[in-house]
C-alpha cells in the first residue's frame, strides 16, 4: 500500500514551493523534510518518500527552480534564498518541530538554514554533502555534465539516452529522470553549483545546535575521511558513518544501506521491516 498522500503548494518568500507529501503523524515521531540535491525534483526521490512515509510524516520539496516548485529569469537561486524557502516552508505548514534529511546541495541548504535560524528543528542529516567552498578543493562533478543533461531532456528523450548520464541506474530510474530532468532550471542549476564554490558553509556548521548526523558515500571523492574529522571538529557530538557500496547518488546505488545508515537517529529505524524479516529468517534456521 503506497504512503503517497498528497502533492501540495505554499505561497512563501514570494514565490511558489510545491511539496510531496507521505505518510501519516506519529505520535512521538517528528515530520521529516526531505531536500534533493541540484537536479532531483522531489517525485524522483518518491521511492524514499515511500519508505520514510511507513514511519515518518515526510515532506519531499522540489527546491526553487526545479519540479513543480517556481522558477524564472529574475528568481533569487542563492544559498540564502534555499535556505529562507525551508524555513517559509516549515512555518507554512505550521511544523512546530521536525527534522531535516539533506543530499548533496540539499544538505546544504539545510546547514545554511540551520545557522540563520530555524524554529522547531530538532535533528538534521546531511547526506554527502559537498565540501567544497571557497579555497577549498572543487567539487568533483562537472558542470557540463548536468547542463547537457538538463538540455538533452529539455528536447525530449528517453531512459537509454540518459543512460550514458546514469550508467548504473535501472530503467526505472532512468524513465523518471528523463521525464522530469527538463523541470531544473539550467540557470538554478549553473547558480547553485557555483555556490559550491563561494558559498562558506564550514563557517555555518558551528552554529548548529541540534543533533546533527553525516551520511557519507563509500565511494566518490565528495566527502573524504579528512572531511569527516573536520565536520566533527565543527560539530561536537555529531555522528557519521558511510554507506559503503554506494556512491554520491546512495539510495539509488545501495538502497536498503542508505535505510540502515539513519539508525535510530529520527526516532525510528526505516530499515526495521527488514530487520524484522532477517530476525524472524534466523529465527527458522
Amino acid at each position: 500500500m503506497s504512503a503517497f498522500r498528497s502533492g501540495g503548494n505554499v505561497h512563501v518568500n514570494g514565490i511558489r514551493l510545491h511539496y510531496l507529501l507521505y505518510g501519516q503523524p506519529r505520535a512521538g515521531r517528528d515530520p521529516v523534510i526531505i531536500l534533493p540535491g541540484i537536479t532531483s525534483p522531489a517525485v524522483t526521490w518518491g521511492f524514499v518518500g515511500e519508505r520514510f512515509g511507513r514511519e515518518f510524516e515526510t515532506y519531499v520539496l522540489d527546491i526553487r527552480g526545479r519540479g513543480l516548485s517556481e522558477s524564472g529569469s529574475s528568481l533569487d537561486y542563492s544559498l540564502d534564498a534555499q535556505a529562507a524557502d525551508l524555513a517559509g516552508l516549515a512555518a507554512a505548514l505550521k511544523l512546530s518541530r521536525y527534522s531535516v534529511v539533506g543530499h548533496s546541495m540539499g544538505a546544504r541548504i539545510a546547514v545554511r538554514a540551520a545557522r540563520m535560524g530555524l524554529p522547531g528543528l530538532a535533528r538534521l542529516v546531511l547526506v554527502d554533502p559537498p565540501v567544497s567552498g571557497p579555497g577549498r578543493r572543487s567539487y568533483p562533478a562537472r558542470l557540463d555534465w548536468y547542463v547537457d543533461s538538463i538540455r538533452l531532456a529539455s528536447r525530449g528523450c528517453d531512459a537509454e539516452a540518459m543512460r550514458a548520464f546514469c550508467p548504473t541506474w535501472t530503467d526505472d530510474q532512468l524513465r523518471l529522470r528523463a521525464e522530469w530532468l527538463h523541470t531544473c532550471d539550467e540557470r538554478a542549476v549553473r547558480e547553485s553549483f557555483d555556490g559550491f564554490h563561494t558559498d562558506d558553509v564550514h563557517a555555518d556548521l558551528g552554529g548548529i545546535c541540534v543533533p546533527v548526523r553525516l551520511i557519507a558515500a563509500g565511494r566518490g571523492d565528495v566527502v573524504r575521511d579528512d572531511d569527516i574529522s573536520e565536520i566533527q571538529r565543527l560539530v561536537p557530538g555529531a555522528s557519521t558513518t558511510r554507506v559503503t557500496d554506494a556512491g554520491h547518488m546512495i539510495p539509488w546505488d545501495d538502497e536498503e544501506g542508505f535505510y540502515a545508515a539513519f539508525e535510530a537517529f529520527l526516532g525510528a529505524r526505516l530499515d526495521a521491516a527488514t530487520s524484522k524479516e532477517k530476525e524472524h529468517v534466523s529465527q527458522r534456521s
